[in-house]
């Protein structure tokens, strides 16, 4: 085990720690003061003493993360971050939780240098870390698999502070248990186990026994009670063995219930629900700092000793990081391939060739797009090894399976059906929707690996929280939704959604693709893929749609457009047969043919229809002002919409004289054909409303 040394330089830090938390929280009038002061001999401890990593450098790959899922205390992780030199100095202390600062009242990624992940919502932050370690171990099996434990440049940890309230939340409960399941030895997260939340006491809410259920869950479970002795006592010994103890267990996360008492050492309010969320007010924070010997009357005071035994941090990691460097050198000596993979995944470019492997649909065959997707996820697969992905646990419906991959799991854990492997790439998830989203969040935010994974569309509402956050935080993940309206048939309202991609194209930066046909799946991926800008859910059907002939560009004449304008999020499939259109047909998914149809028999009766196929509405409001006006140009007002689902989201597309074919209730239980019938997704019912919108033109 490694000496820690501690000296009084070190307690005066943790002290300093305390009343910066205090001083920045009354400075503002509002945050969470408590978790900080108490938390500050543990995140310190990480911070200088436990954790590999260079604070000149937040995005060398060799670091260990940190991820402070208890985002509320975001001072705890400000104030190391200040201390370690990351980049944030006294005055953006000052400025917590204030217009344009760096230090907002949640960490934010993206936003301070050394935050991993926005952990706001309680739970996501230790959900999420799952996702880290998945990613560490599938990136050693990536790039260096045959390495000896520990020895690969690949191998770190992933560091988590967790707090009752997290453990309240379900999502940590789905998370660890697939943790568990896992055995990630990498995982260690320190539960600060405080007992006190908004509502003060948490036996009103929480009285469980978490040691047990986490040790149910397969992890290794250590407790430190700094209240023991009924003294209170941080004992700092203690937890740094307790550390070191789970970075020696290989084989399971680790659980760290450390007991202390928050607010520590504010003499009227600690151990309170007044100092979990609020100010401590002048009379506290000037007694607290004369507890801790400092000066009442000075606020935001550090000393030169300290600040410059903190920053020592910075020549440490750069030592680190030098040390790690030779490693890695020889690995890339070693392994030119693996080496040139690193490169062209870090700069999230596609390899070449993915075109030529993108499987092309024979028209006038009818194939469910959840099957197509299953067919290009195969084709992709077989030349994007850093994509990987899989179900909670609807493989065989969502067909999220690559082909030929083994299953991401220890290879004792095998079942007949899926042969594992600590390194493969097909991911099972189980009935968790919600985990697995913020476990795909933890494997993007990690490195720049592909994940999916899939559900049916209705269960995006359990992801929902994640989801939101994988746009807020621009991370790419990717969401498989099959099963995407009420087409799914006899399994019933309960399962057929209605109002899913509205409420999910609300949220904003998330790409809702809903592909019309086979071949613009295979492109829709393969945009995806291409963008990182942050991330896309694609909904399919379950039941079978046309395959539609088309030509190689543009629509022209009776030819449709090619697939390939997928990208551009809404195209012209089919112009309208006399050039010029009287009304435009803006379909997405399964009832483009709808729309396809419609246009015929319209046609009949002298009615010009033009057809645009509308997959990505959030890739198609990114064109340039021309395009858009080319595809729906103004002057033809004459609009029909049509979706299996709320037309919420229509309205600024077909405008006051356009149309919406849609469905405004939940669904019933009957074969998807009855169902199209019963609530008007019909071709006739198309036409009829593109004569009402040329009649209000």
């Amino acid at each position: 085990m490694a000496a820690l040394q501690w000296d009084p330089i070190d307690s005066l830090a943790v002290d300093t720690a305390r009343v910066l938390a205090a001083d920045a929280v009354e400075k503002v009038g509002n945050g969470h003061p408590g978790t900080a002061m108490s938390l500050a001999p543990a995140a310190y401890l990480l911070f200088q003493k436990v954790m590999r990593r260079d604070p000149s450098d937040n995005q060398w790959i060799g670091r260990d993360r940190f991820i402070l899922s208890a985002g509320h205390s975001s001072l705890t992780q400000y104030i190391q971050l200040y201390f370690g030199g990351y980049g944030l100095e006294l005055d953006d202390l000052k400025a917590l939780r204030t217009w344009g600062s760096k230090t907002p009242g949640h960490p934010e990624y993206g936003h301070t240098d050394g935050v991993e992940i926005t952990t706001g919502p309680l739970g996501q932050g230790l959900a999420s870390a799952v996702g880290f370690a998945y990613a560490a171990r599938f990136e050693r099996g990536l790039f260096d698999p045959d390495a000896a434990p520990g020895a690969s440049p690949f191998d770190h940890h992933v560091y988590v502070i967790a707090s009752d309230g997290d453990l309240q939340e379900g999502v940590t409960s789905e998370a660890s248990s697939l943790a568990g399941h896992q055995e990630l030895g990498n995982l260690i997260a320190i539960y600060d186990s405080n007992q006190i939340s908004i509502e003060d006491d948490t036996d009103i809410a929480f009285t469980e026994d978490v040691h047990a259920r986490y040790e149910s869950y397969g992890w290794q479970v250590q407790v430190v009670d700094w209240k023991k002795t009924g003294e209170y006592h941080e004992d700092i010994e203690e937890l740094h063995a307790a550390i070191e103890a789970a970075k020696a267990e290989t084989s399971k996360p680790s659980l760290i219930i450390l007991k202390t008492i928050i607010g520590w050492p504010a003499p009227n309010k600690k151990d309170t629900g007044k100092i979990h969320g609020s100010a401590l007010g002048t009379d506290e924070l000037a007694a607290t700092k004369s507890v801790l010997g400092f000066d009442p009357e000075k606020t935001f005071e550090i000393s030169d000793e300290v600040i410059s035994h903190t920053r020592q941090a910075v020549d440490r990691g750069k030592r680190a990081h030098a040390e790690w460097n030779e490693g890695f050198e020889a690995w890339a000596k070693a392994n030119p391939e693996r080496k040139e993979l690193l490169d062209r995944v870090l700069s999230g470019e596609l390899p070449e060739g993915i075109d030529e492997v993108l499987p092309s649909f024979e028209a006038g065959k009818d194939v469910s797009t959840r099957a197509a997707s299953g067919k290009v996820l195969g084709a992709l697969g077989s030349v994007i090894p850093e994509l990987w992905g899989g179900s909670a646990d609807l493989a065989e419906s969502n067909l999220t399976t690559i082909a030929g991959g083994a299953s991401f799991v220890p290879a004792h854990r095998s079942t007949e059906e899926w042969s594992g492997n600590q390194y493969g790439r097909v991911l099972h998830f189980g009935i968790r929707e919600h985990a697995m989203a913020a476990i795909l969040n933890g494997i993007v935010l990690h490195g720049n690996t592909r994940p999916f994974g899939g559900t049916f569309l209705i269960f995006s509402d359990y992801m929902r929280p994640a989801v939101r956050l994988a746009a807020l935080m621009k991370a790419p993940s990717i969401f498989v939704w099959t099963h995407d309206s009420v087409a799914l048939g006899e399994d019933g309202p309960t399962h057929q959604p209605i109002e899913q991609l509205a409420s999910l194209r609300a949220i904003p930066g998330l790409d809702v693709v809903r592909p019309a046909d086979a071949n613009e799946v295979a492109w829709a991926w393969k945009t995806i893929l291409e963008r990182r800008e942050g991330p896309a859910g694609i909904a399919l059907t379950r039941q079978n749609v046309p395959v539609f002939a088309r030509g190689e560009g543009d629509a022209e004449g009776d030819t449709l457009a090619s697939a390939r304008n997928v990208s551009r999020g809404a195209y012209v499939l089919a112009e309208a047969p006399g050039g010029s259109p009287d009304v435009i047909f803006i379909a997405t998914g399964s009832e483009v043919q709808i729309a396809i149809d419609a246009r015929e028999q319209l046609r009949s009766e002298g009615i010009n229809a033009r057809v645009v196929s509308a997959p990505c509405l959030e890739w198609f409001e990114e064109q340039d002002a021309e395009y858009r006006e080319s595809v729906l140009p103004a002057a033809v007002r004459a609009r029909v919409s049509i979706e299996a689902g709320v037309s919420l989201t229509w309205r600024p597309y077909v405008g006051d004289a356009g149309r919406s074919v849609s469905i405004e209730h939940f669904g019933a239980s009957a074969d998807y054909k009855t169902l199209y019938r019963e609530f008007g997704m019909t071709t006739e019912h198309a036409v009829a409303a593109a004569r009402e919108s040329l009649g209000a033109v």
